[in-house]
C-alpha cells in the first residue's frame, strides 16, 4: 500500500514526493485543476497527508474546500493548513485574499468543539491536533516570547494581546475523523 501525499495549490514549491494540484499550468503541479471547482479529480479516501499552504484564503468557499479535503483524505489522514492570521498585515495586504482566519476558525469542523456542536455547517469532521503561530517564519526575540504565549494559550492571546502584537500566520494540524 502506497503512502500518498497531496500538495493543494502547490505552485512552484511542491513538496517532495507529493502529488501537486494547482490551477496554474506553469506550476510544478501534476494535476491542473481549478480548486474552486469540486469534486477534485481524485477518488474518495486516498490521501494519507494533505498540505494546504497559503491557499485556503484565496478560494471561494472554505466549507466546500474542507468538505473536499475530507472526502479525499483517508480516515485519520493529516491535513496541515497554513493561513495568514487575521490580525496580520499580510492577511489584508493581498487583494486576492477572500477569507480571514483566527485561532478558532477550524473549530467548526472539530466534533469535540462547541462551535461544531452548535453550528453544524458541514458533515466534514477534523480533530484539531494543534495550532501553531508563525511556525515556518523567522521571528525576533520579542516575537518568540509572544509566540510562547500564543501557542500555549491561543484564545487568551487572541483576546488580550493580538491587537497589540499581531502575529503573521497560523498553522492548523487536523486529523480526518471518519
Amino acid at each position: 500500500m502506497t503512502y500518498k501525499v497531496l500538495d493543494v495549490g502547490c505552485g512552484n514549491r511542491k513538496r517532495a514526493g507529493a502529488i501537486g494540484i494547482d490551477i496554474n499550468p506553469r506550476s510544478q503541479a501534476d494535476v491542473i485543476h481549478d480548486l474552486n471547482i469540486t469534486p477534485y479529480p481524485f477518488e474518495e479516501s486516498i490521501f494519507d497527508e494533505i498540505y494546504v499552504d497559503n491557499v485556503l484564503e484565496h478560494l471561494n468557499d472554505v466549507i466546500k474546500t474542507l468538505e473536499e479535503l475530507y472526502r479525499i483524505g483517508k480516515p485519520n489522514a493529516l491535513v496541515k493548513i497554513i493561513v495568514p492570521y487575521f490580525r496580520s498585515r499580510w492577511s489584508c495586504i493581498d487583494p486576492t485574499h477572500k477569507h480571514f482566519f483566527s485561532a478558532d476558525s477550524m473549530s467548526y469542523f472539530d466534533p469535540d468543539h462547541i462551535h461544531c456542536k452548535l453550528y453544524d455547517y458541514s458533515l466534514a469532521r477534523f480533530k484539531i491536533e494543534k495550532r501553531i503561530f508563525n511556525e515556518t517564519l523567522k521571528n525576533s526575540i520579542l516575537k518568540k516570547i509572544i509566540l510562547m504565549i500564543a501557542n500555549w494559550k491561543p484564545s487568551a492571546y487572541e483576546w488580550y494581546l493580538s491587537h497589540l502584537y499581531p502575529l503573521d500566520d497560523i498553522t492548523f494540524y487536523l486529523r480526518v475523523c471518519k
